[in-house]
């Protein structure tokens, strides 16, 4: 057991994932984390910014150009994967059981973010982590028209991956020390990221608080 979460812990280490996975296990996990409902978990956002300060400073074997269109690739297939196990799975998924892989409040929260915003939803969704996951299994749910669908997709994946990793990259080369500091970089990518789920997630409470005082006073 202890082997298997040291393992879990290492899969969520985006530095690790870098310096031992390489290109390869990069492009895997933004395809999974973009496309697969239980890749909600995988560093997204720093993870990008990593790869391209790691890039700069000759870390990970791989030119920049290269490194933007693979990571690219990966976030549009990954989208489309999720797309299309929307389409097929429907509202199922919002009667699937709760696991320690899978939270149905995680669905529930991306249906709003995404009734509130449409179909930009999957561009803002990029970088908002677990938005980021479920975005598009929700266009396929709701059946968002493909068209459609392709421009968010493609569009909302050339800014996310371009923003964050040449961001890593011009920085890397433009000041080369900032390798040495990775873990801040990281702790301050999980704060901004997940301050808006928070900010969600605190509202969503005090909604269903107000819900029920209104229902026991009817």
């Amino acid at each position: 057991m202890q082997e298997f979460w040291e393992s879990f812990s290492q899969l969520l280490d985006a530095e690790t994932l870098l310096r031992s996975g390489g290109f390869y296990l990069v492009v895997f996990i933004v395809f999974a984390e973009t496309g697969l409902f239980f890749g909600f978990f995988l560093p997204g956002d720093y993870l990008l910014f990593l790869a391209g300060i790691f890039c700069a400073s000759g870390m990970l074997d791989v030119d920049i150009t290269t490194l933007c269109l693979g990571l690219f690739a990966a976030g549009v297939l990954g989208n489309f994967t999720g797309y299309w196990f929307g389409w097929r799975t429907g509202p199922m998924l919002f009667k699937r059981k709760d696991t320690w892989l899978f939270k149905r409040r995680y669905v529930v929260m991306a249906e709003e973010f995404y009734h509130k915003y449409g179909g930009p939803a999957l561009i803002i969704g990029r970088f908002v982590p677990i938005i980021r996951t479920f975005a598009p299994i929700l266009a396929g749910i709701v059946q968002l028209n493909f068209r459609k669908f392709v421009l968010y997709n493609v569009g909302g994946a050339a800014i996310w991956v371009s923003l964050l990793t040449l961001s890593g990259f011009f920085l890397g080369r433009k000041f080369p020390q900032i390798s040495h500091y990775i873990e801040y970089i990281i702790v301050g990518f999980i704060a901004v990221s997940f301050t808006p789920i928070l900010i969600a997630l605190i509202r969503r409470k005090l909604r269903l608080n107000r819900d029920k005082k209104a229902e026991i006073k009817e």
